[in-house]
């Protein structure tokens, strides 16, 4: 069954810190090469945030990220994370995170989301 399930969202006041976290089934996490961090601001389009090789560790964060968020992951509980410091206001959005049975080198070819988890930042 495919399933991913993120947590660890919340309300912080700017300049705090979250940390999420995506749990994955394991057959899903096993078939995925790509998994990634997206988020949906309140009337606005779904973006990358970022992303991580599973089997290789490599990464990609968006500039507007950089330098703030961190992703990571945890093979043997198939589990990907977000940390977030510096959360400023404009980081306010719905997190999701997504799996990608191929990495494409891109935001394309994510093929199974979890519901999302809303992060919401204060000034």
């Amino acid at each position: 069954q495919v399933q991913l399930v993120e947590s660890g969202g919340g309300s912080v006041q700017a300049g705090g810190s979250l940390r999420l976290s995506c749990i994955v089934s394991k057959y899903t996490y096993s078939s995925s090469s790509c998994m990634g961090w997206f988020r949906q601001p309140p009337g606005k389009e779904r973006e990358g945030v970022a992303r991580i090789n599973t089997r290789y560790g490599g990464t990609y964060v968006a500039d507007s990220v950089k330098g703030r968020f961190t992703i990571s992951r945890d093979n043997a509980k198939s589990t990907v994370y977000l940390q977030m410091n510096s959360l400023q206001p404009e980081d306010t959005a719905m997190y999701y995170c997504a799996a990608a049975l191929t990495c494409t080198g891109s935001w394309a070819g994510y093929t199974y989301w979890g519901q999302g988890t809303q992060v919401t930042v204060s000034s």
